[in-house]
């Protein structure tokens, strides 16, 4: 395992999120763990490296989450390192390719995620689905990473130029993370009480592209982030993408629960200077964190392919150790 010196950013009581709102995340100090920080968990994430790199599909995609046909054996990399969702199935594409110009110094081989059929296997549906990509963390450490141990991932993804994306407005690819937190559940009967539940919910940063009208009246295309989400669940405007190619974004996660979210264009690692938002989305306050995964998304119609994004390097740190274990 590789150290780093830890990195972390102190704030207090009302933090600033979107150019519409203001919100408070905390009535007191959060320590805002720069993605990176600490010990990397190299038993998880991937370099793309070798050669022999493969995902093998095991059979029609999962989409329990459409239809409630969950269809085992589910996909995984012969690395053991991916696996397939069983709530959306995996991307049509997930294939090692040479990493594009620009990349990481002495990168050779990153991922090419696309996908075109994205929901239930054998019906067109003409909606917007997404696909997942799931790195497989918890098994692999033999369990679910503490929120005590302050977390983070980060990974380098290449957007094409915008003329090269699918021709939508919306989103095209989604960075997220899976965690937990216990929440009180009402009794279904009269008088049956409360009683406590785990709960999984997805933050991340979605990568969206959208039309506007230029100086000579004309549409143009640009992109930008959304982050999920706020207090109430809802998703928020992050910053423009106003250059496509290389881009390193990172989520990481405080001893206090909250949800940290940074971004930049380029390869260099990540600073204080590329923080985007913190939040506790839904207003639960996270306690373990089960994964990473990407998510590859297009309209359905059975002929228009997802836009073609690469990503390489991903990697899971912990700025304190705790009792993490290798599977």
């Amino acid at each position: 395992m590789s150290c780093r010196r830890s990195q972390f950013l102190l704030i207090a009581g009302l933090i600033a999120i979107t150019s519409q709102t203001t919100f408070s995340i905390a009535q007191q100090a959060t320590q805002i763990i720069i993605p990176g920080s600490g010990t990397q968990l190299t038993q998880v994430g991937d370099d793309f490296e070798d050669p022999s790199w493969a995902f093998i599909p095991n059979g029609a995609k999962s989409s329990e989450e459409i239809d409630k046909q969950e269809r085992l054996p589910l996909g995984k990399s012969n690395n053991g390192r991916w696996y397939e969702g069983a709530k959306r199935g995996y991307p049509d594409v997930c294939k090692r390719v040479p990493t594009p110009p620009g990349g990481l110094i002495g990168s050779t081989g990153s991922m090419l995620l696309q996908t075109k059929y994205t929901g239930v296997p054998g019906r067109i549906s003409n909606e917007v689905q997404q696909d997942d990509f799931i790195c497989n963390v918890q098994y692999r450490v033999g369990g679910a990473l503490s929120v005590s141990q302050c977390p983070s991932f980060t990974t380098r993804v290449y957007m094409p130029p915008l003329e090269e994306w699918e021709n939508r407005s919306g989103p095209h690819f989604a960075f997220r993370s899976a965690i937990e937190t216990t929440k009180m559940e009402k009794g279904k009967f009269l008088f049956s009480g409360s009683h406590e539940e785990n709960e999984v919910y997805w933050p991340g940063l979605f990568v969206l592209m959208d039309f506007r009208k230029n100086e000579a009246g004309q549409n143009e295309r640009y992109a930008y982030f959304r982050v999920r989400a706020d207090r109430n669940g809802g998703d928020f405007r992050g910053p423009d993408i106003a250059v496509t190619g290389w881009w390193t974004l990172g989520l990481s996660f405080s001893s206090d629960g909250i949800v940290h979210y940074f971004a930049h264009p380029g390869v260099q690692d990540l600073t204080r200077e590329d923080y985007i938002a913190s939040t506790m989305p839904y207003g639960y306050r996270c306690e373990r964190i089960r994964t990473f995964f990407y998510n590859s998304i297009n309209r359905e119609d059975g002929r228009t392919w997802s836009t073609p994004f690469i990503v390489d390097d991903p990697k899971v740190f912990v700025l304190y150790m705790g009792r993490t274990a290798s599977r």
